[in-house]
């Protein structure tokens, strides 16, 4: 069976610096708020391109605490709204309804799986205070039409970068594009952990402070809380996984670039839609806008050609078979038409991607899914 995602042959991939730096962390005694954190929280933030980074335990965590400081800051209140892709995986969601602030669901463009751009001012109210892109799959998300509506209407650019890290829209790293972002350090990630973690990135000092007193049970000193906070915090283990595989990012990510080609170029089934390339983009490998978290084709007999893949020896997975108003979490959106969306979800499937695939698995892959009636 060729897995989805082998995670055991990625990290095997970075022995023994993983062995070794677990083994410095057990050595120094301290294992929460350390070297390791500061060290990790610096590095990521040259990486991205901007002034802070701010460990947390989670990507759902870095949205929740961004939101939540913008709260503490007097931009957002209770019932404001926040536009959110429809599409997008129910955590960015969830990171507004936590805050008590209202999603405001805009479909995508069917072409790119991101936020249409174009759809986002037709939304905007006079409780509208934010924009969350999702630069959904490792493919970059901002427009120009974004930038041009979040400044006429003075709204709060807020990016999901749980799937992109180290992808690029013109000479800047998704992540550094907006107001705040959050980034998510979930094993299956470009960058991942050995667990849980997530990161805010910022150039705002004052949000940063916040996050970071926020995430450490609202205290930015030992036993004094200026905020009701919570406690979401990278730990020292993590950190020291995360500086390890941060060196190799950019190279895997263009590995990643090298299976999306082969995948773009000898798949060849009249039923399915592969993700579309932009006109300006002559050579896949060579295109920074998507760094390929996620292989993601549609194909209206969906569920079939997954069956005939496993049974050929190829495991998928579909991101995601339920979009976010159709879940029983919010009942109050069952009504809501959003074709776009649906399509889109009762359509995709996910095909194995990694930065460790190696030939035989990429023409396995292809073989069965050309061989496919």
């Amino acid at each position: 069976m060729i897995k989805f995602l082998d995670l055991k042959q990625i990290n095997d991939s970075f022995e023994p610096q993983i062995r070794e730096v677990i083994h410095r962390v057990l050595d120094s005694g301290w294992y929460l708020l350390g070297k390791e954190v500061k060290a990790f929280e610096e590095e990521y933030a040259k990486y991205i391109g901007t002034k802070h980074c701010i460990g947390v335990g989670n990507g759902l965590d870095a949205l929740r605490l961004i939101l939540r400081a913008y709260i503490e800051m007097g931009v957002m209140g209770e019932g404001d709204e926040v536009i959110v892709p429809a599409n997008t995986y129910i955590a960015s969601v969830l990171a507004i309804s936590d805050n008590r602030l209202k999603p405001v669901l805009v479909e995508p463009d069917i072409n790119t799986y991101n936020i249409d751009p174009f759809k986002i001012e037709e939304k905007i109210t006079e409780r509208t205070k934010a924009v969350m892109i999702v630069h959904l799959y490792g493919r970059n998300a901002m427009h120009p039409e974004i930038q041009r509506v979040v400044d006429k209407y003075n709204l709060k650019l807020i990016e999901d970068n749980a799937q992109a890290q180290g992808c690029y829209y013109g000479d800047r790293r998704t992540g550094s594009l907006g107001h705040a972002a959050g980034h998510s350090f979930y094993p299956g990630k470009n960058l991942g952990a050995l667990g849980d973690g997530g990161a805010v990135t910022t150039d705002d000092d004052e949000l940063a402070a916040i996050v970071r007193s926020l995430g450490n049970y609202g205290s930015s000193r030992k036993y004094v809380n200026d905020y009701q906070g919570l406690n979401s915090r990278l730990d020292e283990i993590q950190a020291a996984v995360l500086r390890v595989k941060l060196a190799r990012l950019d190279e895997d990510n263009q590995k990643r670039r090298d299976v999306a080609r082969d995948y773009l170029e000898h798949i060849q089934h009249p039923a399915v839609t592969l993700p579309m390339i932009p006109d300006d983009v002559p050579v896949v490998r060579d295109w920074k806008g998507h760094v390929w978290h996620l292989f993601v084709i549609r194909c209206k007999d969906r569920d079939e050609l997954q069956t005939y893949l496993r049974e050929n020896g190829v495991q998928t997975l579909i991101h995601y078979p339920i979009p976010p108003h159709k879940q029983h979490a919010y009942d109050g959106w069952r009504g809501l038409s959003l074709p776009i969306t649906e399509k889109i979800h009762n359509s995709v499937l996910s095909l194995p991607m990694s930065p460790v695939m190696g030939m035989g698995e990429i023409e396995a892959v292809l073989q069965s899914m050309n061989a496919c009636k």
